[in-house]
């Protein structure tokens, strides 16, 4: 953690933000600071250089005109990509994969390099994805059941070096038909859950929060709110 205040970037909300998924550095700022721990957002818009080196950093989902003036800031200032080879956290959500990976295809058929954090392409579903998702968490450190809301046409194809963030029980997830959901690479993850999606799963919240501070385990917080939250919105999506 840099010195004695967690900083968290929220990165290009002015154009990767239509989703409310901004929500995400609040509820990391938030159960930082119930955890006494200071932390402040810091917004990186398009008028800024990306820095490399905040604590954690988060992307949200966009349509495909914004995915691609993001892109193209991303490669210009790479300061993402150096603080992801760091070992820094990094939270991309739905048009932000598609960002981070080598390349995705928009829904008028033009193919856009990404930046390569991720092993992946994205090309345009038949059908686009949209309704309540649950998951079952494929990554050590998570156990409690994913949930979100997804809204996006792409369809994630993951390479040999990128790993599934958590298997679909109930959802499209990435789209392709292999039952998988989001990615992890690294210190990078990635899901097409909104909600937003951290509000939604705490313990995905603390998994980066963790990584962030250094931290082996972090104290626990009961949130009674956010339990019935996860509650209703689980109920939903099994019925759904």
């Amino acid at each position: 953690m840099s010195e004695s205040t967690l900083r968290i970037g929220l990165v290009l909300p002015d154009v990767m933000g239509t989703y409310g998924d901004g929500g995400n550095a609040l509820v990391l700022k938030q159960r930082a600071r119930m955890r006494g721990i200071d932390a402040e957002i810091i917004q990186i818009t398009l008028d800024d250089e990306v820095p490399d080196s905040l604590d954690v950093y988060a992307l949200g989902g966009a349509e495909d005109y914004a995915q691609r003036l993001a892109t193209r800031h991303l490669t210009r200032y790479p300061g993402l990509q150096r603080a992801a080879a760091a070992g820094r956290p990094v939270l991309a959500i739905c048009a932000a994969i598609q960002v981070l990976g080598h390349w995705y295809e928009t829904s008028a058929g033009e193919r856009v390099d990404g930046i390569s954090l991720f092993d992946l392409t994205t090309a345009p579903q038949a059908e686009r994805s949209i309704g309540e998702l649950i998951t079952a968490p494929a990554v050590d450190g998570l156990t409690a059941p994913l949930t979100g809301f997804e809204n996006h046409r792409g369809g994630t194809t993951l390479g040999s070096d990128a790993r599934p963030l958590a298997r679909v029980r109930s959802g499209v997830g990435n789209g392709v038909g292999d039952g998988t959901e989001g990615v992890i690479q690294g210190s990078v993850l990635g899901t097409y859950m909104h909600g937003p999606a951290l509000a939604r799963n705490p313990e995905l919240a603390d998994y980066l929060l963790a990584r962030a501070t250094g931290s082996d385990s972090l104290a626990p917080l009961y949130l009674p709110e956010v339990e019935r939250l996860r509650k209703e919105r689980l109920a939903v999506g099994r019925r759904g």
